[in-house]
């Protein structure tokens, strides 16, 4: 028989009555416990109306409302719904949130998925990334021409504040970088071009692999990391936050008020980038042209002019722009994707430079079959 001082057992006809007193706590879970699975076992069929009169219950906690919830499930897989009486009206929510624990479906069952299912999967995400993007644009197209339209809605002061961050505040590491790239290249090509006695070439190559290709591609994969991480963190912390809705409660358009600024900042500061990072550069290939392979500024500078023309100036600086658009579009757009959690948000900064470093290097293709194409 079971504790009679927690749980007391009465049949009367076809109808079994389960009394509970005292205090159901953790106080007594041996006791309890031990009382409800000895009432489990003497009374597994039941085969009239089971009710649980809970009314001498003058204390429940957590653990005394799972026995409960047993004893009522150990019943109902039996085939019988037991009724349960008497219970306090305080401990109403308890028993609703845990007969809820334990109903959940259970996760899918994962399967291993074939090497052309997972490959129409991922074609497929593609294509959902590439109308996002898409649609983002326009709506980016939109939004500059609402700002040419209506000048005075323009914020100024956002796109300055802006191009002081990613702009001049870039510019240390962009120099320190692209004169080290310059050094680098000055030196393999010195050291590969001695075989041949033609050290001097070295201007030649450095001239227009830097104008033309590397200054520019250097420079914008060094912006996507740096700057377009820092624009998908800071529209995914306020997206997290809520302050973009709030914008669209108040009115304002979040593309008008938070993206052209910063877009407009970034077309703005990557050319500039570009030129500095470029002559940098040229200026640490002259460094390590005249003391590795002996070759005097002035010999340097000399070849510099025969080599490069204001076309390969040009070409790079061209570039420079589009780029600088296609960084800022994607960093916004995989900002404003963020949802609410920190894992989302470290998920599409990460996604924004990768993407934009892809976009970035599949453009700097695209212009060089262009600009082969008509000789420049």
């Amino acid at each position: 028989m079971p504790d009679a001082g927690l749980i007391s057992v009465r049949t009367q006809d076809d109808r079994l009555t389960v009394a509970g007193r005292g205090a159901w706590t953790f106080d007594h879970a041996d006791d309890l416990e031990s009382a409800v699975d000895q009432t489990v076992h003497d009374y597994r069929t039941p085969k009239g109306v089971v009710e649980i009169d809970l009314a001498g219950v003058e204390r429940m906690d957590t653990f005394g409302a799972l026995l409960l919830e047993r004893l009522k499930r150990a019943w109902t897989k039996a085939g019988v719904e037991p009724r349960v009486v008497g219970l306090s009206q305080r401990y109403t929510v308890l028993m609703a949130e845990i007969e809820r624990t334990g109903h959940e479906p259970p996760p899918p069952v994962r399967r291993h998925e074939a090497v052309l299912e997972r490959l129409g999967r991922e074609m497929v995400h593609v294509g959902q990334d590439a109308l996002a993007l898409l649609n983002f644009v326009g709506a980016t197209v939109t939004a500059f021409g609402r700002v040419m339209l209506r000048p005075h809605t323009f914020r100024f002061t956002s796109m300055v504040n802006q191009l002081d961050r990613v702009g001049f505040r870039a510019v240390p590491i962009i120099l320190l970088i692209t004169f080290l790239i310059g050094c680098i290249l000055a030196q393999q090509g010195i050291f590969n071009f001695r075989r041949f006695g033609a050290d001097i070439y070295v201007v030649d190559m450095v001239g227009v692999l830097v104008l033309r290709e590397l200054g520019v591609l250097i420079v914008a994969i060094m912006i996507a990391g740096r700057s377009g991480s820092a624009y998908t963190a800071e529209l995914g912390s306020m997206r997290m936050r809520e302050e973009i809705d709030a914008l669209r409660v108040m009115g304002f358009d979040p593309i008008e008020v938070l993206v052209v600024p910063r877009l407009m900042a970034l077309i703005i500061a990557l050319p500039l980038l570009t030129f500095l990072g470029s002559m940098a550069a040229i200026f640490g290939a002259g460094i390590v042209s005249w003391g590795y392979g002996g070759i005097t500024p002035e010999v340097f500078l000399d070849r510099l002019k025969q080599a490069i023309t204001l076309d390969q100036f040009k070409v790079g600086m061209y570039k420079a722009p589009f780029m600088a658009a296609t960084i800022g579009i994607v960093a916004c757009m995989e900002g404003m994707r963020v949802g609410g959690s920190a894992e989302s948000l470290g998920e599409h900064t990460t996604a924004s430079v990768v993407k934009a470093i892809f976009l970035v290097i599949v453009m700097d293709g695209v212009f060089a079959m262009f600009f082969a194409a008509i000789d420049m």
